[in-house]
């Protein structure tokens, strides 16, 4: 068996990794993983690291799930995948229903899709049709948020604030009315109402952002003048769905029901890329007509609605009840926030500690630009076996919904040692 050095060298000889300058790729000592179970993966060289970014905010329950995996052996039996372009299947329609049960979204209907960039195109593109449907012009512009950050692809970069080396990419992006905060967003709403398709957001925490923190009334306020106004409101929940935040959606924490509502992520409980555009039945509504007709929303993926994705979402949807995750995330939250109160934000290299639910970022407060402390603070934690991954200089804390009280104080721990190591070298 090659060792980890081999690993690495085949891995930058092939792959192309998202966000990573490849030409030092190898020199940033990286994990390369051969295994993962519970809440640990486990690299080529045997280590185990606790996966305290649920593998990048997807892996809700851990790793190897025995229900998890045994809902994708049955739907296998079954068939890996059909077409939901004009046909349906079985499995799709029973995920669609009980969704339908638990998102803060009214008589909705689901378009489904494989990452959270494309719900939010599918978002974006349904709210433009949606006027010119109803026969009503000039509504074509949106509202953003500033420091929004809504995926990758072009109509996401769009509507989100830039940064992330997305610059280059500013010939290509849209104009958007950029609101500097929820209260900010309800006044572009009353102003200019009538150019207005939409107005997008991620509730309660914008997660890339560095997980800042929004106040829900201020959210509500926001909801309340796009109702009044008569302007979609789209809320991006790609990342605070399904647990993270302490109810099953941060909407619901809100007190608001959006037109349109975006999942992703913690869908399938981090098991295959799923996601999916939920639509209230007064925007489905608007796109029923004549067949083949111009109101029909032309927009699909080869893989939207895979079956396999859809077995497994099901039964982690049913897990989530069954296992008192939403619970837990609650016990756990609080339990970090008073770690993180007493052992991290006393410290002088720290700024500040925000947390919602299992949702977490420590601010370090280097003293000068160009210092890296994020990436130093993280590959110390990595090195004690806590796996940890930055925003610039905000370490990310985003463990498992099922993360124990033990595995708490050792993320805890953990950071506190590297902060006083990693943010001092």
């Amino acid at each position: 068996m090659a060792d980890h050095d081999d690993w690495v060298q085949r891995d930058a000889a092939v792959v192309w990794h998202g966000f990573t300058q490849m030409a030092a790729y190898a020199d940033n000592s990286p994990i390369v993983v051969e295994s993962a179970s519970g809440h640990e993966v486990i690299d080529t060289k045997g280590r185990r690291y606790l996966d305290a970014i649920s593998s990048l905010w997807v892996t809700t329950l851990g790793h190897r799930v025995p229900e998890l995996d045994a809902a994708v052996r049955e739907q296998l039996e079954r068939g890996a995948h059909t077409t939901m372009l004009g046909n349906g299947n079985q499995i799709v329609v029973e995920l669609s229903e009980a969704l339908a049960r638990v998102v803060p979204v009214d008589d909705p209907h689901f378009l489904y899709a494989s990452d959270g960039a494309s719900a939010v195109e599918q978002a974006l593109k349904i709210a433009f049709q949606y006027w010119y449907n109803r026969g009503v012009s000039g509504k074509t512009n949106f509202v953003g948020l500033a420091d929004a950050y809504h995926g990758d692809t072009i109509g996401a970069l769009s509507v989100g604030a830039g940064g992330f080396g997305t610059d280059l990419f500013d010939p290509l992006r849209f104009p958007v009315l950029r609101a500097a905060d929820c209260d900010d967003a309800a006044r572009l709403v009353a102003e200019h109402a009538s150019e207005l398709a939409a107005v997008i957001i991620e509730p309660l925490v914008q997660g890339a952002a560095g997980m800042l923190l929004a106040d829900p009334a201020a959210v509500r306020r926001l909801a309340d003048a796009c109702r009044a106004h008569d302007v979609l409101l789209i809320c991006d929940e790609i990342a605070t769905g399904f647990g993270r935040t302490g109810t099953l959606f941060a909407s619901e924490r809100c007190g608001v029901r959006p037109d349109l509502l975006c999942l992703g992520k913690g869908l399938t409980a981090g098991y295959l890329p799923m996601s999916a555009t939920a639509a209230s039945g007064r925007v489905f509504e608007a796109f029923l007509g004549a067949d083949l007709g111009e109101k029909t929303l032309y927009h699909g993926h080869s893989y939207s609605g895979n079956a396999l994705a859809a077995a497994v979402a099901l039964r982690h949807l049913e897990l989530i009840d069954s296992r008192r995750v939403l619970a837990n995330v609650q016990e756990r939250s609080e339990e970090l926030r008073d770690l993180l109160h007493d052992r991290v934000a006393p410290k002088p290299q720290v700024r500040e500690v925000r947390l919602q639910g299992l949702m977490g970022g420590v601010e370090l407060a280097p003293p000068t630009e160009g210092l890296r402390w994020g990436r130093k603070v993280c590959a110390a934690a990595v090195e004690r076996g806590v796996l940890l991954r930055p925003l610039g200089d905000v370490v990310v804390l985003m463990p498992p919904l099922t993360i124990t009280s033990a595995e708490i104080h050792t993320i805890v721990r953990t950071l506190s040692d590297a902060i006083d190591e990693g943010a001092t070298t």
